[in-house]
């Protein structure tokens, strides 16, 4: 049963639970409780399974922790500690358990320092970084605090001695839930957890930590797995936030793109000045770059000052601009999405989002960055550049400060994932078919799997196929059908099981040849698996159409002459979140409204929306002028048909996210080559997406355009739009890996990427041939599918369609409307290329203007 906390307990109620040492110091230290301790705090002590979510610097970690430390220090007085782990720690970052260690350390120091205390509490980190003089210390003398990541955590599960120090453990602490539940790392630690716990004399307590997410009793779920009881503190509510949407420039449509570059720098120059320590958080790396050199290059006193954050950066370079932040000595640090998650950078007193971050529960976890105490004001900007971005900033800013969140979705039945511990659980013992599956049925992200699916993985692991062993894939457990019981098989597994566990795939730049051998440059992997042949890009100014790929290398033919057929970002975008779409289709519908009944919409704006009268009357003109041809809503799809540059453009209105763009636009694509018999390319948006093909083809009317929005075959035909895709390839790589179908570690031999990619395809033929429904097979459609492209919202969205929920309106017009311009402009032009894309989108406005006019 999963229920809300009822009560905060009185700062009396918790002291009088607490040791005298520790209630002296905390009373020194921090005088009184904050709201998460009030109500957590008792909860831990009594047993009780928590998920505590509140703003960062609220002190939710000091309360996941107090009741443990106070019984810790209660044995250490009496010199009753035993050499086992009492408090199992687990966070996503390296970084973050380095803190923790730290901020722990400090307290218990402090308090050593005051009282006589017979024995030292022992806490210590183990994450990959570990030297193996570390673990044999910890071996030696065992940590009572033991502070790790997923997959080390998955590692010791399996370790001989070292394990058995977890058997007794009282208290799991998962830190950041919110940034593993919804991706395989999350689901990893699930089954984890479960097996830590399976056939435990006494359940350890199980505290999660989140920053804001939602829906909360879901993420509880995630936590507690199984059928058992968690209690939910949500203390969001006590931050207060100032949040505004703001533009460089009041024109942008005409401004042009130099100069809103000069008035962009201008404006971040201006904020970083008038603050003292400011975070700006980009979309993608690139972008992250690209402004710290525009900055540094532009403000001279800001050389020294600023410096960028993000991924691709070694270690040592993240570390030295962290401890350079927290200490005071940069005054402003550019990031992509390094930064969201709770490292210590010290006081942040303005956050800026470049841009919409695309998701309410991004921008919140990014603003909650600056304010960093529990009673200051979290500060927040977001520039804005375009209207498209306008609008849906606008909406996120007012779902943001109202607190409607996004839905997290976390992944079901993965694979994979499962591979890997079925491996870990027949290294532990011999296992009876039911008695494994009851066990991982209780990690929530596993609820359901199917028996079948079950055994059939079994089947793979056990080496049951000749056509794998002639590719040098064995078998790694033993599995007896008849007897329905499966064991470790060979000595050699528990060493293949440590190297080559954990979620997260190797990547690396990808190499472009020309199809006559040429080399022209390199790519990252996340884009070139978005290409499908014939698509046309831009790498090192020229365009090149892509051809084929094998292995890490892809190749391509020069196209001087064509446009680019897909954006050079694409890869890095952050998606539109399906429920911000949604809001922002029922704010199309508010405006729509108001237009009609000739309602003041600036002065309804700057009252409700956090926007000054500028930015008001540009959302306003941007409205009045779509309303010369449709204004899509959420009970109303818009498709815009009309023909520019010798092709005709199909424009979908159809706020659904970008991930269900990406199906539909698919799904669409491959309906008509089908049914019509040519082929079209796709041009794809967080507000829609475009059909193009030439203008020489047949002219879809409305039926045929209605036709698309059928649910029928609809998860077929996308995965019949996936074959022989370049995503479909790469991706099989990454679930092959996982599942130990490839193992990219050989007892301290490392696979390369390139040849892991080599293997992959070739497994990838092999294993189609076996059964359409291998695991490894099954998996990356499954992830492809419900991870990256999000059919189940796009089924729904479909049906709604076919109930009549919505109307589909099916216009032919010479112009594109408004809302369609960044759609065609991504269809048409690299929009990496500022200029091109912001010229052309003022030459097709001034068209619709001209019209417009016309029609008055």
């Amino acid at each position: 049963m999963i229920e809300y906390a009822g009560r905060e307990y009185t700062d009396e109620e918790i002291y009088s639970i607490l040791s005298p040492e520790i209630k002296r110091w905390f009373k020194n230290k921090f005088g009184s409780f904050t709201p998460p301790q009030r109500f957590a705090v008792m909860e831990i002590h009594n047993g009780n399974n928590i998920l505590i979510s509140s703003p960062t610097g609220s002190g939710k970690t000091f309360a996941a922790f107090l009741a443990s430390i106070n019984e810790l220090l209660l044995l250490a007085k009496k010199g009753k500690l035993e050499d086992k782990i009492y408090v199992l720690y687990v966070s996503p970052l390296k970084a973050l358990n380095n803190d923790i260690e730290r901020n722990l350390k400090e307290p218990l120091r402090e308090i050593y320092r005051e009282n006589e205390i017979e024995e030292e509490i022992r806490i210590a980190v183990r994450t990959g970084d570990t030297s193996p003089n570390e673990r044999q210390k910890q071996a030696k003398k065992t940590p009572h605090i033991l502070i790790t990541t997923p997959e080390s955590f998955a590692i010791i599960l399996n370790a001989p001695k070292f394990s058995k120090k977890l058997k007794e453990v009282k208290w799991i602490i998962v830190d950041e839930i919110h940034a593993m539940a919804d991706n395989k790392r999350g689901v990893h630690l699930s089954l984890s957890l479960e097996r830590l716990t399976y056939n435990m004399e006494k359940e350890p307590i199980r505290i999660g930590l989140s920053a804001t997410i939602h829906p909360m009793k879901e993420i509880a779920k995630f936590l507690v797995g199984g059928e058992r009881k968690c209690r939910i503190v949500d203390v969001n509510f006590i931050k207060k936030i100032d949040l505004k949407v703001i533009s460089p420039v009041d024109d942008l449509i005409y401004t042009p793109a130099d100069e809103l570059s000069n008035e962009l720098y201008k404006l971040l120059y201006t904020l970083i000045k008038n603050h003292r320590t400011t975070l700006i958080f980009t979309n993608t790396r690139s972008a992250t770059e690209r402004v710290v050199f525009h900055l540094k290059s532009r403000f001279k006193e800001l050389e020294g000052k600023i410096e960028a954050h993000h991924g691709s950066l070694s270690r040592d370079v993240r570390l030295e601009v962290e401890k350079r932040l927290k200490s005071g000595d940069l005054k402003c640090v550019v990031s992509s999405t390094s930064l969201e998650l709770g490292i210590d950078i010290g006081y942040i007193d303005l956050v800026v989002l470049l841009s919409s971050p695309k998701s309410v529960t991004r921008a919140l976890q990014r603003i909650g960055r600056s304010g960093h105490f529990l009673h200051e004001i979290s500060k927040g900007r977001i520039v804005v550049l375009d209207r498209d971005d306008l609008v849906e900033c606008v909406v996120l800013a007012k779902e943001a400060k109202d607190g409607r969140l996004d839905r997290v979705k976390i992944p079901r039945n993965a694979l994979d994932v499962l591979a890997q511990h079925i491996v870990g659980m027949a290294i532990e013992k011999k296992w009876r078919v039911n008695e494994a599956l009851n066990l991982i049925r209780k990690a929530y992200p596993y609820k359901n799997l199917s028996r079948r699916d079950f055994v059939k993985l079994l089947h793979y692991l056990a080496g049951e196929y000749e056509e794998l062993e002639d590719r040098r894939v064995y078998g790694k457990i033993w599995f007896d059908e008849d007897e329905k019981i499966f064991g470790r098989r060979g000595k050699m597994v528990r060493p293949i099981y440590y190297l080559n566990t954990g979620t997260i795939p190797d990547e690396v730049a990808v190499k472009v040849y020309t199809t006559s051998k040429k080399y022209v440059g390199k790519v990252e992997e996340p884009f070139a698996e978005r290409l499908k042949k014939g698509d046309i890009f831009v790498l090192a100014g020229n365009t090149y159409e892509y051809v084929n790929s094998k292995g890490m290398r892809i190749y391509v033919v020069p196209r001087p002459e064509s446009s680019p057929t897909i954006p050079s970002w694409f890869s890095e975008q952050l998606p539109l979140s399906f429920d911000l779409a949604q809001e922002i289709s029922k704010f199309r519908d508010k405006m729509e409204k108001m237009i009609l009944k000739n309602e003041d919409i600036v002065d309804y704006l700057v009252k409700n929306y956090y926007i000054n009268e500028t930015t008001a009357n540009a959302v306003k003109n941007y409205f009045m002028e779509q309303k010369h041809f449709i204004i899509p809503n959420h009970r109303r799809i818009c498709v815009e048909v009309f023909e520019e540059n010798g092709y005709r453009h199909i424009v979908f209105h159809t706020l659904v996210g970008r991930k269900s763009n990406e199906a539909l636009s698919r799904i669409f694509a491959y309906r008509i080559t089908k049914k019509h018999g040519f082929n079209v390319r796709i041009a794809i948006t967080d507000n829609g997406f475009a059909v193009i093909y030439s203008r020489n083809k047949k002219k879809l009317n409305e039926k045929d355009i209605i036709s698309l929005f059928s649910s029928k075959n609809i998860k077929e035909d996308l995965k019949n739009t996936l074959k022989n895709t370049e995503i479909l390839k790469r991706r099989f790589r990454h679930v092959a890996v996982r599942s130990l179908l490839i193992l990219k570690n050989y007892l301290g031999h490392e696979m390369s990427v390139e040849r892991q990619q080599r293997n992959a395809s070739t497994l990838f033929k092999v294993v189609n041939e076996i059964d359409t429904n291998f695991p490894a097979l099954k998996e990356t459609y499954r992830e492809i599918m419900e991870d990256s492209m999000d059919i189940e919202n796009t089924k729904n969205f479909i049906r709604k369609v076919e109930e009549k929920k919505i109307e589909v309106k099916v216009s032919y017009q010479k112009f594109p409307s408004p809302f369609s311009l960044n759609i065609v402009a991504v269809g048409a032009s690299d929009v990496v290329l500022m200029e091109d894309r912001k010229k052309m989108i003022r030459e097709m406005h001034k068209e619709i203007m001209e019209m417009i006019e016309c029609m008055k």
